[in-house]
């Protein structure tokens, strides 16, 4: 029962599931909106998933949209539609006990409706349940008679055929009896809810509900008081979680401050002896490693993407597609040249991407790449694409060196706080070539660069600005690794 003291807010899925995951969380939402974080990664996902909501509407094409910003209208022509010949409805709009939902498709059944909610992973996730279990639930009070509640998800083994054709792309996930039992405790959550909005802001401590099942975007406001930046947490020990919270437990908030008896395994001993003198290790058998390499030596990196629905012909859902890369060429010691490609976004990049890639790196010397499996199923990807290609490139792929163990094996600096990632690791050999200066700054970037340069509407000094600033991304990842490998080699 409500409580009378509790006034009603207005209630959406959206704010059921925010109150779910942390009740701080709804409440800024309502009360603090200024205080909330939205990165441009969030965004993207938001993007790609209105995108996929309305290519499922595609492809029932005498479907009705409920459409408009009104939502009191919308629950209005939401009755009218279906109160009249069945057809499919898109965003129907519903709404019981001051709860209002917006249903994704609303599709004609023998006996009622199928009401189905569009996804853009590729499987069923825990939370969706608690999302299909509140539309349902709205459903029923609005006494809509529902054949099943499914989730439409991205089937990751569809090949797209062309043409437009993207039958087959969702995969439809019966969740009636799933959620069956929870539908009974949506009125519990709708009063706690509204309890929670109608109240002082909830004291919940920072914990696992900031991230899961998503990123909380007030993430700052509830943890202003963040480590000292020039300290060294036990965390920074790599895979050390165990034992970084059996530190925590006997009060050690600085690696620097535990004994070196309490540190087990050579590599977490080197974490320790270089964040505990502060100065980097680099072990001499990296530099024999690659002094022993001929000349002329290739340092590549590719950028990708992986759009969620299929843009070219023969590839998958969130297939990752090269559509760039960089090639610095080392014919002698000191000796370099730059090469590059960028795709033009208009038609499919693999097999241009990789026919100039073939002529870039000739047919001898060793290919320096980080974090080699990336750019080896890229390679034998394409080969199974173009099978004339695919002696070159198999016999690139036997020439690929990976800077990347060499520099877990050999080389730690306390400033990398036990990472290895290449971002991670240049600014504490090179500092001048960090990214900071960069538009385009990381792979994330990348893609959303790319994908714009895709659109038909970006006009061509905005691509042309994109495209400089890909080029240059991806031109600092291959310097990057020319300057590393010196100085593994050199030892400075």
């Amino acid at each position: 029962m409500n409580n009378p003291q509790t006034k009603r807010h207005g209630l959406s899925k959206s704010r059921i599931l925010l109150h779910r995951q942390c009740p701080k969380r709804l409440w800024l939402k309502v009360h603090r909106p200024e205080l909330e974080e939205v990165d441009d990664g969030n965004q993207a996902r938001f993007a790609t998933g209105t995108y996929v909501g309305e290519l499922a509407q595609q492809l029932y094409p005498d479907g009705i949209l409920i459409d408009g910003n009104d939502l009191g209208q919308a629950v209005i022509d939401t009755q009218a539609i279906l109160a009249g010949e069945k057809r499919p409805i898109f965003e129907a709009t519903l709404q019981a006990d001051g709860l209002l939902i917006r249903a994704d498709l609303m599709l004609p059944d023998q006996n009622g409706y199928r009401m189905v909610e569009v996804k853009s992973s590729t499987s069923v996730k825990d939370y969706y349940l608690t999302d299909a279990a509140i539309q349902s639930w709205v459903a029923q009070q609005a006494e809509l008679s529902l054949t099943s509640v499914e989730i439409a998800h991205i089937d990751n083994t569809f090949v797209y055929p062309g043409g437009g054709d993207y039958r087959g792309l969702f995969r439809y996930a019966d969740v009636s009896e799933q959620i069956s039992g929870m539908k009974d405790e949506v009125p519990d959550w709708i009063n706690a809810a509204r309890e929670t909005l109608s109240g002082d802001e909830p004291c919940i401590a920072p914990g696992g509900q900031c991230s899961v099942p998503f990123d909380c975007p007030f993430f700052s406001y509830c943890s202003p008081t963040i480590e000292n930046k020039d300290g060294f947490p036990p965390e920074v020990l790599p895979y050390g979680k165990a034992l970084t919270a059996t530190l925590r437990a006997e009060g050690y908030a600085d690696l620097r401050d535990v004994p070196e008896e309490r540190i087990e395994g050579w590599k977490h001993q080197r974490v320790w002896r270089a964040t505990k003198c502060g100065q980097a290790e680099l072990n001499p058998e990296a530099g024999r490693i690659i002094a022993a390499l001929p000349y002329p030596r290739y340092y590549i990196d590719f950028e990708t993407i992986n759009p969620a629905v299929p843009v070219w012909v023969g590839t998958r859902p969130y297939m990752q597609v090269p559509f760039q890369w960089s090639c610095h060429i080392e014919t002698a010691k000191g000796v370099m040249t730059h090469l590059a490609y960028l795709a033009d976004g208009q038609s499919d990049p693999r097999r241009p991407f990789a026919m100039s890639l073939i002529e870039a790196v000739g047919t001898d010397g060793p290919i320096f790449v980080y974090h080699a499996p990336f750019e080896r199923s890229r390679m034998q990807e394409i080969a199974a694409y173009c099978p004339d290609l695919a002696p070159a490139l198999e016999a690139a792929i036997d020439r690929i060196v990976d800077l990347l163990p060499i520099a877990r094996e050999h080389y730690y600096h306390p400033d990398m706080r036990g990472s290895w990632s290449i971002k991670v690791v240049l600014p504490t050999i090179a500092p001048e070539l960090a990214y900071d200066d960069l538009e385009v700054a990381n792979g994330g970037m990348a893609q959303e660069a790319f994908s714009e340069i895709m659109q038909p509407e970006t006009l061509p000094e905005r691509s042309q600005q994109l495209s400089d600033a890909l080029l240059l991304y991806c031109e600092r990842d291959t310097l990057a690794m020319v300057r590393i490998a010196h100085y593994f080699e050199n030892g400075s």
